[in-house]
């Protein structure tokens, strides 16, 4: 997979794994539930709802983005980080004019002695579900005393699980139990607009009082338990025939290739175990706007024949590393560079700096493309293959000196915000930007995909049990069948030439097959100048 520069001085851990507070993202959940990936740190929205402060500070280090946090906030007087700048952000409850629950974020001006200076808060409430994205603060502040001028306080707060129930709250874990401290946050990374200065910060809950721990014992994951078995595949002809004999909108085939590979192997190709999100959101209902912008874009498109022209990089295979979130975040910003310069610039960007060197993401072991081709791309910039050539092993971050880095400008949710994505704007966004992420759910029989247009059918390979996954891919195009008019996506995956069409595969359009339609990403990058 989807859910995730050098290397900062900070260990991969608990800090590493603490994808949102690094990038300055907190995530905030409202139900209680098991937590499985990234961090496990487990907190309701009635933990986190209050007063909060969060302190910028010196980190270790030059101020750098290689600076190190691990040890924010060490120094005190007078009950407040020596140095630091501080402001306060109240969480709140509200509801909309309707019986939609909506939550929000007030930003608070600092009290009388305190010398961080928040400026032009502005909130944002789209009118949305509950089960979605509810509101997003962005909060500029000065910081003098860090010479970080203006920078951005970003506050996602989100009704349901997000990235597999990611959370930058503090945590313990020991054994099998997991204590939540979520009266707190563990340290992070921020740096001003451009990016040349950058601090550590840590939050804190001030009200109202509570003690914001939660202790709760991890279950065991099914079937597989902590990992699945390293038992070989085996070839399941019987399996191929049922597909086939059960549909003729696609067609299966036996891939011999699969057999030196064990059930981890391709559990960790599709997505990895840390991948899947329990609970995705619904595609966004189409607004008459939207409506209208729509019925006027063409009835196909396809990236890799615009006029005659691709603008697709080549298809690429990341083997047995679940390194698929970093193939699909390059694939965009190659392809989008591409498009951005008519062709003049054709990098083909590295994945392996992605798995080596992001603390973002879980190298091997999954990530996210919001985070990567976004937020990671953003503050550390990637290089091409060449600088950093691809392993499909979490291989020590080693980068050449001298490389050039390409960075995005901005990176959004289509939609605008998590939950807000649909069809429609899908192939808006795919028509004036380029190719663009998605994830979707991959169930055994898609694993056997030749060609057609794929849905899943319901059955189940016995003899190689295969847990849910979440795959990131890069959508290219759409269009209908001729003979059927069954409309599809055109996706770039990852699994090499021999695979499916040629690398591609086409899946059911307008359904959210397999949840395809409900978080495509996009990232805007910055050619090489």
């Amino acid at each position: 997979m989807p859910g995730v520069s050098g290397r900062a001085a900070v260990p991969r851990g608990a800090m590493a794994r603490s994808l949102l507070a690094l990038s300055l993202l907190l995530l905030l959940q409202l139900q209680l539930r098991p937590c499985s990936a990234d961090t496990p740190a487990n907190c309701t929205f009635a933990d986190l709802e209050g007063t909060w402060v969060f302190q910028v500070g010196r980190g270790r280090g030059y101020p750098s983005r290689y600076i190190n946090c691990s040890e924010v906030g060490q120094s005190k007087k007078n009950g407040r980080q020596e140095g630091h700048c501080q402001t306060v952000l109240r969480i709140l409850h509200q509801m909309d004019q309707g019986s939609d629950t909506v939550y929000c974020a007030e930003a608070a001006v600092p009290p009388s002695g305190r010398n961080g200076l928040l400026t032009d808060p502005r909130v944002v409430q789209p009118r949305i579900n509950h089960s979605s994205l509810a509101g997003l603060l962005w909060s500029t502040w000065r910081c003098p005393e860090l010479n970080l001028g203006s920078f951005f306080l970003e506050v996602l707060i989100c009704i349901h699980f997000l990235h597999a129930c990611l959370s930058c709250s503090q945590y313990k874990q020991d054994g099998s139990n997991i204590t939540s401290y979520c009266h707190e946050t563990l340290p992070g990374w921020v740096h001003d607009v451009l990016g040349h200065n950058w601090a550590c910060f840590t939050g804190q809950k001030i009200s109202p009082p509570g003690s914001g721990v939660r202790v709760q014992q991890l279950p065991l994951r099914q079937p597989f338990g902590s990992r699945p078995p390293q038992k070989l595949y085996e070839t399941n002809d019987d399996f191929v025939r049922a597909i086939n004999s059960v549909q003729k909108s696609w067609r299966a085939k036996t891939y011999k290739e699969y057999e030196g590979l064990t059930l981890e192997d391709l559990i960790r190709r599709a997505g990895g175990l840390h991948s899947r999100i329990p609970s995705r959101p619904k595609p966004a209902p189409l607004t008459a706007e939207v409506i209208k912008e729509a019925s006027s874009l063409p009835e196909s498109w396809d990236w890799r024949k615009v006029n005659g022209v691709n603008y697709v990089s080549p298809v690429r295979n990341q083997a047995s590393c679940g390194s698929c979130y970093a193939f699909a975040s390059m694939g965009m910003l190659e392809a989008r560079i591409r498009i951005l310069t008519n062709n003049s610039q054709t990098p083909i960007l590295s994945p392996q700096q992605v798995v080596s060197c992001s603390q973002y993401a879980q190298g091997c072991d999954g990530g996210f493309p919001y985070l990567i081709a976004g937020k990671y791309t953003q503050d550390f910039g990637v290089v091409e293959e060449s600088c950093f050539p691809y392993t499909g092993t979490d291989s020590p971050c080693t980068l050449k000196h001298g490389c050039y880095h390409y960075y995005s400008s901005e990176y959004y949710y289509v939609g605008g915000f998590y939950g807000g994505c649909n069809e429609a704007l899908m192939k808006l966004e795919l028509i004036k930007h380029g190719p663009m992420a998605v994830a979707f759910e991959v169930y055994s029989d898609f694993m056997h995909y030749r060609g057609g247009i794929y849905h899943h059918t319901g059955l189940m390979d016995p003899f190689n049990p295969f847990e849910l996954t979440n795959h990131a891919v890069l959508l290219v195009g759409y269009g209908s069948d001729q003979v059927t008019g069954e409309p599809f996506w055109i996706v770039k995956n990852s699994w090499g030439e021999s695979w499916g069409e040629e690398g591609y595969f086409r899946i059911r359009r307008g359904t959210d097959e397999c949840a395809i339609e409900s978080i495509a990403v996009a990232s805007i990058p910055i050619p090489r100048v």
